[in-house]
C-alpha cells in the first residue's frame, strides 16, 4: 500500500474506536457474514480454513495497514474462513457499508486494492502449481519466499528475517511440523537459512529462488 493511500485509509478509520484482541481470539467465524471491516493498527491477523482432518490451513496473513475482509464488502461473497489474531493486535472496525462508500469515493484506494489483489493471486497461482507438481521441499521454499517478499525485514548483511516458526510455515504449506523441521535442517546444512529466537533468517533469497525452480 502506498504511503498516500495508507494515510487516507488511516484518516477514514480514525473515526472509529480502537479495539484490542489477544493472540488466538477470533474476529470472524467461518460462514459468518461480517458486519464490520477491520483495519489493523498493530499486529497481524491469520485467515485460515480447517481441513477434513482438523488441520489449520492458512490462506492469508494481514498486517498493518491492511483492512479486511474487503472481498465480502465489495462482492458479498460468502465468508468461508476464520480470521484470528495471530498476535496481540489493535484494530479499528467500521461498518462494511461505510467502508464500501469510502472505497467508491476514492479511486486511488480502489486501484491500490486491485494491485494488491492481483499480486496476491500471482502468489496463489505459484502455490497451486507447487502443491500439484512439487514435493515438500518446493512447498516449503515457496512459503519462505512469499513471506520474505511480503513481510521480510531486510538486514544490513543482505539477509532477510521472517518472524515465523515451523508450525506457522507448516500451516501455510500444508505440511506437518516434522516435515518442515526436516526440510529446514537440510536448508541449514546448505547454509541458505538459519534459525534464531526472532525467527528464520534467509541468507540468500536469490539462491532460494534458484533452488525452487528445479524442485517443481
Amino acid at each position: 500500500m502506498s504511503s498516500q493511500v495508507a494515510k487516507k485509509v488511516e484518516r477514514f478509520f480514525s473515526n472509529y474506536p480502537v479495539k484490542q484482541y489477544d493472540k488466538g481470539e477470533i474476529l470472524i467465524l467461518a460462514d459468518e457474514n461480517p458486519k464490520f471491516i477491520y483495519h489493523i493498527i498493530e499486529g497481524h491477523v491469520r485467515e485460515y480454513d480447517i481441513s477434513h482432518r482438523g488441520d489449520e490451513i492458512v490462506v492469508n496473513v494481514f498486517k498493518s495497514p491492511a483492512f479486511f475482509p474487503v472481498s465480502w464488502a465489495i462482492a458479498k461473497t460468502p465468508n468461508r474462513y476464520f480470521f484470528e489474531a495471530g498476535s496481540k493486535i489493535s484494530v479499528r472496525q467500521a461498518p462494511s457499508v461505510d467502508v464500501l462508500d469510502f472505497i467508491k469515493a476514492n479511486p486511488d484506494v480502489m486501484l491500490d486494492l486491485l494491485t494488491r489483489l492481483y499480486s496476491g493471486l500471482d502468489g496463489m497461482r505459484r502455490r497451486m502449481a507447487h502443491l500439484m507438481g512439487g514435493g515438500a521441499k518446493s512447498r516449503l521454499l515457496l512459503e519462505l519466499i512469499i513471506e520474505c517478499r511480503r513481510f521480510g525485514k531486510h538486514r544490513e548483511d543482505g539477509s532477510y528475517l521472517i518472524r515465523m516458526d515451523e508450525g506457522e510455515i507448516g500451516a501455510r504449506a500444508g505440511l506437518s511440523r516434522e516435515t518442515v523441521s526436516r526440510e529446514i535442517h537440510e536448508l541449514k546444512e546448505l547454509n541458505l537459512i538459519s534459525v534464531d529466537r526472532q525467527g528464520i533468517v534467509l541468507k540468500d533469497i536469490d539462491a532460494l529462488e534458484k533452488k525452487l525452480g528445479p524442485n517443481l
